[in-house]
């Protein structure tokens, strides 16, 4: 996958359209990405030992990979990540402007 835990992205489609947030968490079994602030879904908890408080939560979910691009540090616009070889490693690249990502 293309998206790493800790870049900035922006929600292309959905509810969320719009929305940008940080990786949280990327599942590549099922091509999922968890994105702070995106995707909130409330959660019943049941308290399970004495003292613990029992209520509503609310959590990220997943969304698909294919549904977020990576927003470019320079540039500050989502843009599509591409590859290119530098001294026998693998850098990921901005198609807008060319830069390098970290």
């Amino acid at each position: 996958m293309k998206i790493k835990k800790g870049d900035t992205v922006q929600v292309l489609s959905g509810n969320d359209k719009g929305k940008t947030g940080e990786v949280l968490e990327v599942v590549p079994k099922t091509e999922k990405v968890v994105v702070k602030g995106v995707n909130v879904r409330k959660k019943h908890v049941k308290a399970r030992k004495q003292g613990e408080e029992s209520g509503i939560l609310s959590i990220e979910c997943g969304i698909h990979a294919s549904k977020v691009n990576v927003v470019c540090p320079k540039c500050n616009k989502p843009a599509r990540i591409g590859y290119e070889m530098e001294k026998d490693e693998k850098v990921r690249v901005c198609k807008r402007c060319g830069s390098k990502l970290k």
